[in-house]
C-alpha cells in the first residue's frame, strides 16, 4: 500500500502535469480529530479553468494507479471521481470549476490547501463548525420529540405487518437518528458547542462508555422480534433522556404523549 507521502506528492503531481490552478484536501485527512487509519479516504478538489477539456478524455486517471472500482458523479456543476485503487487506497477526486470555489467550500466542513499558486483560496474561510453542535433552543427540542413520537406510529405499523426493511428504515433512519440528536445535546447542555462529527462519529467520545454499549444495543435489527426489542428499548432511552435534557435545560417535554405512545406500542404489539 502506497504512504500518505506518496499519495500526496502523487495528487499534487498530477495536479501541475494537467495544470489545475490550486488543489486542496478535505474530509478526514483534513480533520484534527478523525480516527487515522488505512480506510481513510484522500478527499482532493482540482480547481480547473476548463473543466470540459479534462472530461474530454479521462485516461489521465490512470496516473494515480490500478483502480479496483470506480463510481462518477455530477453534483451541481462539480464532477466526482471516487477511485478505489488495487493497494487500497481511495481517492474520491473532485472537478470544481474555478468559478464554483464556493459551491465546493460550502460542501465541506474543513480542508487544507496544497496547491495555490494564485492565491484562489485566499478569501474563502473553511467552515470547520458544520458538524457542531449547540445546546437546542425549546422549539427544536419540541420539534425532536414530536418527530421521534410520530414516527414511532409508522415503526408499529410496519412491525405489525412484518415488513423489516421499512421498520428498520424508520426506527433507524428517523427515530435512533432523533435519539442521538438527543445525546448530543446532552452533551452540548454540559460543554457549550461541540464537534460531534459527520454522523455522529465523535459523540461517545463525550459520553460513558456505558451509554455507547447502551445505544450499541439498539442496532440489532436483524429481523422483525429484534427490531420489535430495539424499539421498545429506543423509546425508553429516548424518554428518559428527553426528560433529563428537558430538566436540565428548563424546557417543557410532554409527557403525556410519551406514555400515550408507548402504551399504543404496547397495545398493538403486544400479541405480535
Amino acid at each position: 500500500m502506497r504512504t500518505d507521502t506518496e499519495m500526496m506528492n502523487l495528487i499534487v503531481q498530477i495536479a501541475e502535469s494537467l495544470r489545475v490552478e490550486a488543489v486542496a484536501l478535505s474530509g478526514s485527512r483534513a480533520g484534527i480529530h478523525s480516527l487515522k487509519d488505512e480506510f481513510q479516504d484522500y478527499d482532493v478538489v482540482y480547481i480547473v479553468e476548463n473543466l470540459n477539456d479534462l472530461l474530454n478524455d479521462l485516461s489521465w486517471l490512470d496516473q494515480f494507479g490500478n483502480i479496483l472500482i470506480s463510481q462518477h458523479n455530477v453534483v451541481e456543476h462539480r464532477r466526482l471521481y471516487l477511485m478505489l485503487f488495487e493497494d487500497g487506497n481511495r481517492i474520491d477526486l473532485t472537478l470544481c470549476p474555478k468559478e464554483r470555489i464556493q459551491e465546493w467550500v460550502d460542501s465541506e466542513a474543513d480542508f487544507r490547501v496544497l496547491k495555490d499558486d494564485k492565491g484562489l483560496f485566499d478569501s474563502y474561510i473553511p467552515s470547520p463548525k458544520r458538524y457542531w453542535t449547540a445546546p437546542p433552543t425549546e422549539a427544536e427540542f419540541a420539534a425532536s420529540c414530536n418527530e421521534f413520537w410520530w414516527v414511532s406510529s409508522y415503526v408499529v405499523k410496519a412491525i405489525r405487518r412484518n415488513q423489516l426493511i421499512y421498520a428498520t428504515d424508520h426506527l433507524y433512519g428517523i427515530c435512533q437518528q432523533e435519539l442521538l440528536k438527543v445525546l448530543a445535546w446532552k452533551v452540548a447542555s454540559d460543554r457549550g458547542t461541540v464537534d460531534i462529527g459527520k454522523n455522529y462519529k465523535y459523540l461517545f467520545q463525550y459520553l460513558p462508555a456505558e451509554q455507547e454499549k447502551e445505544f450499541s444495543a439498539l442496532l440489532n435489527l436483524s429481523s422483525i422480534e429484534k427490531v420489535s426489542q430495539s424499539f421498545f428499548a429506543t423509546m425508553k432511552l429516548f424518554d428518559c433522556e428527553a426528560q433529563s435534557l428537558a430538566q436540565k435545560m428548563g424546557f417543557d417535554y410532554d409527557q403525556e404523549v410519551a406514555v400515550k405512545m408507548m402504551t399504543y406500542a404496547e397495545e398493538k404489539l403486544s400479541n405480535h
